[in-house]
């Protein structure tokens, strides 16, 4: 109902407050509880990352480029999009936007590696990869204001995708090389972040630190009132996105 029925010629007060009183015996919220989709996530995310520096970083042969290319398609993107779809369902948009466009990026780059040859590099996907950097970066500043490990695995992810889109760009093995460096170290972030988050949903409490604040840290330690006091303003309840 959008503005006040007190506002509205022969409307009292007495009427809006029944009338509100009436609307609210008749609406009812329901939501459903679903299990914590960002370990999948955060695994889906730790596996490419780690397989293309070992193809950076000459552990795998250029040759086996293509092969390289099905762990990117056939688990990442399959991993992290499911953690985005779950994530729009548990009503934490962040989380969904950053682990759907980490699914699409490495869904891009599997299918760049699967076509191209082996060895070679590709000016657009330098150039899609400098996009990936900006959208994971503006997703770790806005998760932070929640959590800030998450935040700190999607800035490591926007710096992995920077540096894999110069070396794209310029074919200079130096680029090649310290994307590869920073792809392990993202390997290694993003499986702690997992087990973090396992572990926090197997026990209900924080046992390694995801650094919660703000309203990532209600959702842990709030009461429910405190949690569900602002779902009749959330997308799929108010009227509009």
């Amino acid at each position: 109902m959008n503005g006040r029925l007190a506002d509205r010629p022969g409307v009292s007060a007495p009427a809006e407050a029944a009338a509100w009183e009436a609307l609210r015996e008749r609406v009812a919220i329901v939501v459903r509880p679903i299990g914590g989709p960002m370990a999948i996530g955060f695994f889906g995310l730790a596996a490419p990352t780690f397989v293309v520096a070992g193809l950076q970083l000459g552990w795998v042969e250029a040759a086996e480029s293509k092969q390289v290319a099905i762990p990117l398609i056939a688990f990442a993107f399959v991993a992290q999009m499911t953690a985005a779809v779950f994530g729009l369902l548990a009503r934490d948009g962040i989380a969904a936007t950053a682990m759907a466009t980490l699914a699409l990026t490495w869904l891009v780059v599997g299918l760049t590696l699967w076509v191209s040859e082996p060895g070679s590099t590709s000016d657009a996907l330098g150039l899609f990869l400098l996009f990936a950097a900006v959208a994971m970066t503006l997703c770790a500043g806005t998760a932070s204001l929640t959590k800030l490990v998450p935040a700190a695995v999607f800035a490591v992810a926007a710096l992995r995708f920077l540096l894999t889109g110069v070396y794209e760009l310029t074919a200079d093995e130096l680029w090649e090389d310290a994307a590869g460096v920073v792809g392990l170290a993202l390997a290694a972030l993003a499986l702690y972040a997992a087990l973090a988050t396992v572990l926090e949903e197997a026990l209900g409490r924080t046992v390694l630190p995801l650094g919660r604040r703000g309203e990532g840290k209600t959702a842990i330690y709030g009461s429910l009132l405190e949690q569900v006091g602002r779902t009749p303003n959330e997308p799929g309840v108010r009227t509009q996105l």
